[in-house]
């Protein structure tokens, strides 16, 4: 193994464009469609998720994940990357620097632990935040990072998932769903309208966050070759897809298409193809994101109402669903016959047995997130309290909480 300049100009590209998706995309995503009164709690709450994580994962979360043979966790020969030099090559990327290895799957972690904020906005005590923070990452992200990327078990079963289906979106996705519940509805839930302050920065964050997918799934290649081409092209195509069939779907249901539905559409698009990129074909794509725009569409609405949780910025309805709905049909369309390169084993691939895999590791990802989810928030509020008081809440977060305001009046 030698260093090629080539994929490793492309990862440290890859790596940054993930940082774009994280600050500012997720962040003026989800800022957007919070309260003006609470704009700056939900900017800082990722900001600071995102330099947590990085530090943690530097520690201690990269060994963890990255190196030794467990069934569930990796070992503590890398904790604090030690041995790890300028000239070291990736032993699982053999072509790019580990260091550039460590970044780019730094920002995976970071942006899986903000996604979760989403849910429970509004309503959280910053201290709250940080101590789920620290536990969720370390005893559900890094495990799961683990079980499907580092050797651990999903791997070892065979589960396809290219950028993160499993890892990143349905993992934060049922973290949020229990995170709403366990800190309970927004004052004025299903009574008073909760409107998104300004849906032209949701517009703004969402189309950051587009372009940085590029980075998470054709990074995912781990090289600038034909499959991080193939990752290319599907996310154009699935996340165009989706967001036709969300409005679709919102015009014949409502009579109107609306900005947030396309951007919604558009995130339903990328989860979906997120654990596909790499194993299927465009036109698999294609139809993968038509599927998961109407899916998420139900998803945020007649399923959360059965639900019955305050998911605030639709947490579980997008990530949870879209990246249930992408981790199974990756089973389905990563066939040869529908276009797809036959997963990692071409020669054996048999849809299936390929599918069952799959939903083998969907039900292993929402249980054990599920329940480190539940533990965390537990601890959290033992320790400090998940939620904030009536009044702080009434008054705003960015004012009680971080002593600022987003907008001066």
């Amino acid at each position: 193994p030698k260093l090629d300049s080539g994929d490793t100009a492309w990862m440290l590209t890859s790596t940054l464009l993930v940082i774009l998706m994280i600050i500012p995309g997720l962040a003026l995503f989800y800022g957007g469609l919070a309260r003006s009164k609470n704009m700056l709690s939900v900017l800082v709450q990722v900001f600071v998720i995102f330099a947590l994580i990085s530090v943690l994962w530097a520690i201690y979360g990269y060994s963890l994940a990255f190196a030794g043979e467990g069934q569930f966790f990796g070992g503590f020969e890398k904790i604090f990357l030690k041995g790890i030099a300028p000239d070291t090559l990736s032993g699982l990327l053999p072509t790019i620097p580990e260091y550039v290895f460590v970044a780019f799957q730094s920002t995976f972690a970071a942006i899986t632990v903000a996604l979760i904020v989403g849910s429970f906005a509004e309503r959280i005590k910053f201290a709250a935040v940080l101590i789920f923070a620290v536990l969720w990452f370390t005893f559900s992200y890094i495990p799961m990072a683990h079980m499907v990327w580092g050797g651990g078990l999903l791997g070892k079963d065979g589960a396809l998932d290219f950028a993160g289906g499993t890892v990143v979106h349905i993992n934060a996705g049922i973290a949020g769903l229990v995170g709403a519940y366990m800190v309970g509805k927004r004052i004025g839930f299903g009574k008073e309208a909760l409107t998104p302050h300004s849906l032209t920065l949701t517009m703004v964050g969402a189309s950051l966050l587009w372009v940085g997918w590029f980075g998470f799934n054709a990074g995912s290649a781990g090289a600038a070759n034909g499959a991080a081409g193939l990752a290319f092209i599907n996310t154009v195509l699935a996340t165009g897809a989706a967001t036709l069939s969300w409005l679709a779907g919102e015009a014949l249901h409502k009579g109107k298409a609306s900005m947030l539905g396309a951007a919604s559409g558009a995130v339903a698009g990328l989860v979906a193809v997120t654990p596909a990129a790499g194993f299927v074909g465009p036109m698999g794509a294609i139809v993968m994101g038509l599927l998961a725009g109407v899916i998420c569409l139900w998803g945020v609405g007649g399923l959360k109402k059965m639900l019955g949780a305050d998911d605030a910025f639709d947490v579980f309805g997008v990530h949870g669903v879209g990246g249930i709905l992408g981790a199974i049909l990756t089973g389905v369309f990563a066939s040869q016959s529908l276009g797809g390169t036959g997963g990692l084993t071409p020669d054996t691939f048999a849809m299936g047995a390929q599918v069952w895999v799959q939903v083998k590791s969907v039900l292993l990802t929402l249980v054990w997130s599920g329940v480190v989810s539940f533990v965390a928030y537990k601890i959290a509020d033992l320790l400090v309290g998940l939620r904030v008081p009536e009044e702080a809440e009434r008054e705003g977060l960015d004012i009680t909480s971080h002593g600022e305001t987003a907008y001066n009046r």
